[in-house]
């Protein structure tokens, strides 16, 4: 007897998004099956990986990485074509550690200043992150918005404290796309998805950052609420969670203990290095498989490894 593979049909499917502008531009989503089955039906776009860059010098990051990009790291437009030239990610995340109020406290018009200069010297897709102060963060992105008006860049993230200012600004005056984000959770996912959409934000200019944990951090209720959303999207045909979904890794990784300790601290850990890049790449992996269409990332070995972790998985 032949045997016969069973096969999983879903009536949804993911929206495709587009962010940056010319050949560079990415595009995400299109999948009507869960991630990498494409036995089961379409896998839409390959899984894009982005690396992250900071507004200022990255003080708090490894020694090794310092090392590698001490001679631009002062200069984020430098930085951001280093990273492109060397490393040739799918975009660039450039996160505004420098305007935190609790920091630098920059101001919104020198942030747009550098957003500016990054997105004229680079040919790669934009993705702006914030400080993670929703009051700050609104103004900052209304003023990147206008700022970087043609360059369709994505404004990383909404949450329910600012929407209204970052999708108003982002995705209806100026154009871009706008990410929205939740903490973990498929109803909140849902609810800051349908508040977007009665804004006047349409889904093809949303992308969702349903939220992340490093591996071995309650990464479990990660994955669960990815497949949950992902189930209701092509298998319910939901379509207020059809949105493709992208997630900073880095920004989770890098702060746990296994990353930040030092070999002085913890020896019997091994390399400092060696250990923040299995968190990074363990943490990459398993949100891809989750259902991730693009994921943020710092080190350039996790990227070149994630991204031959996607070719096999896609061949």
């Amino acid at each position: 007897m032949v045997f016969k593979k069973s096969v999983q049909k879903f009536s949804g499917k993911i929206n495709e998004v587009v962010i940056g502008t010319g050949e560079k531009a990415i595009k995400l989503g299109g999948e009507n099956a869960m991630p990498f089955y494409d036995f089961d039906g379409n896998l839409g776009e390959r899984p894009k990986v982005g690396m992250e860059i900071l507004d200022i010098f990255p003080d708090n990051w490894i020694e090794p990485l310092k090392e590698m990009y001490k001679d631009v790291a002062d200069d984020t437009a430098k930085w951001a074509q280093f990273v492109e030239e060397n490393f040739n990610p799918d975009f660039i995340c450039l996160r505004f550690e420098g305007a935190d109020p609790n920091g630098l406290d920059k101001s919104v018009e020198e942030c747009a200043d550098i957003a500016k200069e990054v997105a004229e010297s680079i040919e790669l897709p934009l993705v702006i992150a914030g400080t993670n102060n929703h009051e700050k963060d609104a103004k900052l992105f209304e003023k990147i918005a206008e700022t970087l008006d043609g360059y369709n860049v994505l404004l990383l993230s909404a949450v329910e404290e600012n929407y209204k200012s970052v999708g108003a600004a982002g995705g209806l005056a100026y154009n871009h796309k706008v990410g929205a984000e939740s903490s973990v959770d498929i109803n909140l996912a849902k609810q800051l998805n349908i508040l977007l959409t009665q804004l006047g934000v349409k889904p093809e200019d949303m992308v969702m950052n349903v939220g992340c944990a490093a591996v071995g951090y309650g990464f479990e209720y990660v994955a669960s609420t990815m497949d949950r959303i992902r189930l209701a999207a092509c298998g319910q045909n939901d379509k207020t969670l059809q949105l493709p979904i992208i997630t900073p890794v880095s920004f989770e990784t890098w702060t746990v203990k296994e990353s930040i300790a030092s070999e002085n601290e913890m020896p019997e850990w091994g390399n400092q290095e060696d250990r923040g890049i299995a968190m990074e790449v363990s943490t990459a992996s398993s949100v891809l498989a989750s259902g991730a269409n693009a994921v943020i990332l710092r080190h350039p070995t996790s990227v070149e490894t994630i991204n031959m972790f996607i070719k096999e998985l896609l061949s």
